[in-house]
Order: C-alpha cells, then structure tokens, then sequence
C-alpha cells in the first residue's frame, strides 16, 4: 500500500495536479491539508472515477482537511478528543481528520501555525499539539499513521537558515519539545529514506525560494510501531514544487510518500 500526504495549498486550485500526482505515483490513500473549501466545495468527480473515496472536514477558506482512498474509508473521526478551540468564538477549526484505511488509521493533520512566539496562536498551538499527544496513544498499539503538515522543523537542517527564525516559530525549543513528545512513541518514518541537510518539504513562494532550494522539512509522517515496521521505502515528490513541471501553478508544498508492506 502507498500512502502520501499533501499540503495543497487550495484543493480547488490544485486539483488537476492532484489526479496527475494519483496516476503518476499510484497512490492508495492521499492525506490532504490546507483544502481551503468547504466539504460540498471539492471537486470528487475524477476522483470518484479513479476509485477514491472521501472523507473531509472544511468551514471555509481557510484550513481545511481530507483523505481520499482507494483502500477503503471506515471509522471515520473528524478531530480527535480534547482537540483545542480557537477563534472568536470558539471552536473546532478543521485541522484533523482519521480513518481507518485498507486496516491502517491515516489521520490527516494540518498543525496550527503559531505566527510568532509572543502570539495567542503560539499558545493554542503548543496546546494542540499536547493534547494530539495524549488522544494518539489510543491509536500507539495498531497501525496508524499521524501525517500531515506539522508546522514545526524538529532540527536545524531542516531549515534553510535557522538563524533566520530566532524570532519566529517552527525552531523554538517549546514547539521542538512538543513534536519530540509526539515521535517518542510515533517514529519518522520518511528520514531514514531521505537523510540529510537540505532535504525539505516546503519553499515559499518569497524571492524564487525553490529555485535557490531554501526551504523548510515541517511534513511528516509518523507511524505507530506496527505501521512502522511495514514501511519498505519513503521520499518526497521534490518536482511536484517545480513550477516548471506540470499543469498550472504548484502548491508550496511537496507531497511525502510512504511505502508499506502487506
């Protein structure tokens, strides 16, 4: 089985590349972030024709979250216990989805960006992230794995140049703490495939970003023991970013793929 995860950055607009990215690589199960629609928003048909299913969670514009499979879609969970509210009012913001997949639980998972670390969203997003700790450990004795886009580089390679993020998120201890809190039980499985400096999974659009490769690794996959020890192979989609390749504009984003074992 092949599963990938996505930040697409706009469902609708990157549509026609995410059927050429399921033909292309032959993807069971596609976990997608930052849809950017509401759930009656996104374009099923070709993908209902390839074989997919779908399971979405989206309140407008912005965030936003999916799964599409071929493997089946059981067991479906929109958030996860204890998920943190925010906004005013408060509420569930669409940044979590579950379901169980050909026998393994793929939870698509969009981390809260935290903006800058004096921030409230900095707060609510060390508490999301907390509290994804304490409900996954329902989920640590099957198969499943926590995908998505995580918002945080867990080491200084996987910046460009920290340097330039001493003031800013994604490299703060806190946040660095609460992602390791998470891989103490979850392993990455995609780094020991695509080891390195420079290995990244999203360029900003800023200042030709891709083309001079200074780039952030915040996508991951994180699999339980079980589903861990059927990955056969992992890497990222690094042309899926080049704006020279494919239809229209790409997302910021490269897609992560993992491969399993039956």
């Amino acid at each position: 089985m092949r599963i990938a995860t996505w930040n697409v950055n706009s469902i609708r607009t990157r549509i026609d590349r995410v059927h050429a990215f399921l033909d292309r690589h032959e993807i069971d199960v596609l976990a997608v972030q930052e849809t950017k629609a509401k759930v009656d928003q996104i374009p099923t048909m070709e993908l209902e024709l390839r074989g997919y299913e779908m399971a979405a969670v989206g309140h407008s514009q912005w965030n936003g979250v999916a799964i599409f499979s071929r493997v089946g879609l059981d067991d479906v969970q929109v958030g996860f216990e204890g998920m943190p509210l925010y906004g005013e009012p408060e509420q569930a913001e669409a940044r979590a989805i579950s379901a169980v997949c050909g026998g393994v639980r793929v939870m698509s998972l969009y981390i809260p960006n935290g903006r800058k670390p004096d921030d409230p969203h900095y707060v609510y997003k060390l508490d999301w992230l907390a509290r994804l700790r304490d409900a996954s450990q329902a989920w640590l004795d099957s198969p499943t794995a926590l995908v998505g886009d995580w918002n945080v580089c867990p080491f200084d390679e996987d910046c460009f140049d920290p340097s330039q993020f001493k003031n800013s998120t994604h490299l703060t201890p806190a946040e660095r703490e609460a992602f390791f809190a998470i891989e103490h039980d979850y392993r990455d499985v995609v780094r020991p495939y695509t080891p390195g400096p420079e290995v990244y999974t999203y360029w900003d659009y800023y200042r030709q970003r891709f083309e001079r490769n200074r780039g952030l690794r915040i996508d991951f996959v994180l699999g339980s023991p079980s589903f861990a020890a059927r990955v056969t192979g992992a890497f990222i989609d690094r042309d899926e970013r080049d704006p020279a390749q494919g239809v229209g504009a790409p997302s910021d984003h490269a897609p992560v793929i993992v491969d399993l074992a039956d």
